[in-house]
């Protein structure tokens, strides 16, 4: 079983920002307010309880990796030039429902800016990583992006199309301002396979970004939300060789996490 060595996580009180849902629930990740540590360790139906460690309450949560947030998927791979905090939705089994026809996935994203970002490494926040484990159908990325032609400003959220695409697409930046909430909702469309974009901040309604755009979402499998940093001049194996920093304690806050059945065209957009 994959296990996280330190996987520290936990929860924090902030304004209660909630995204409205109004389609038909695929699964829903906003943390009851009941939520205690006991809960996150136990089979409580939302999240996996083997990729989650933490206490608090509310809507949202902070999570942040440390130097021992090492993920080991097996014995003999431990991916130590990564460092890895995150959560999956217990029901996300990697071939269930969430991933076929048309699905739209809701989250919001705020720095914590007790614990800031080192914007010279890259950070994945949100992604779906394919049942083979062989892509990520999508992933929102900030800071210093690996093998990028061209160097913008790290502090920008991009979301990135399908990572095995030549070239890989973005398919929605903007800037990762402070103190606001940045949310989004992804509609895929695992048949058409392709993605649409809509995003607005703090209690703003979600506004389309993007027209349908080709995007290869197929190959089903996880949605991951948290804090994965890759480690800087590992070469050819970054994810054993790169090379992170001591003294790690980073975070982001998420919320709103929940996904909707959009194959009737519905896509909720109130905050």
């Amino acid at each position: 079983m994959a296990s996280y060595y330190s996987l520290v996580s936990f929860l924090v009180v902030v304004p209660s920002l909630v995204v409205s849902q109004q389609c038909d629930l695929q699964f829903d990740g906003r943390v009851p307010s009941d939520f205690t540590a006991a809960t996150f360790n136990t089979d409580n139906g939302i999240f996996d309880p083997n990729n989650v460690f933490g206490q608090g309450q509310n809507l949202f949560f902070n999570l942040f990796g440390n130097d021992d947030s090492i993920f080991a998927p097996s014995a003999d791979n431990v991916q130590t030039g990564f460092r890895r905090a995150e959560l999956l939705i217990a029901s996300n089994d990697g071939l269930d429902a969430s991933t076929t026809g048309v699905k739209t996935l809701h989250f919001s994203v705020m720095k914590d800016a007790s614990r800031p970002l080192n914007l010279s490494h890259e950070y994945q926040l949100v992604f779906l990583e394919s049942n083979d484990f062989s892509t990520n159908q999508f992933a929102l990325k900030t800071g210093t992006i690996l093998g990028a032609e061209e160097s913008g400003d790290p502090d920008t959220l991009q979301l990135f199309g399908n990572v095995n695409a030549d070239p890989v697409q973005v398919l929605f930046a903007t800037p990762f301002a402070e103190d606001v909430f940045h949310n989004f909702a992804v509609t895929l469309d695992f048949d058409a396979l392709t993605t649409q974009v809509f995003y607005s901040q703090d209690t703003e309604a979600l506004v389309a970004q993007t027209e349908t755009l080709p995007n290869d979402v197929s190959g089903q499998g996880q949605f991951h939300f948290g804090v994965l940093k890759k480690g800087l001049n590992g070469g050819d194996n970054i994810v054993k060789n790169g090379e992170q920093e001591p003294g790690i304690d980073e975070g982001i806050i998420f919320g709103g996490i929940f996904e909707e059945d959009s194959s009737a065209g519905c896509v909720s957009l109130s905050v």
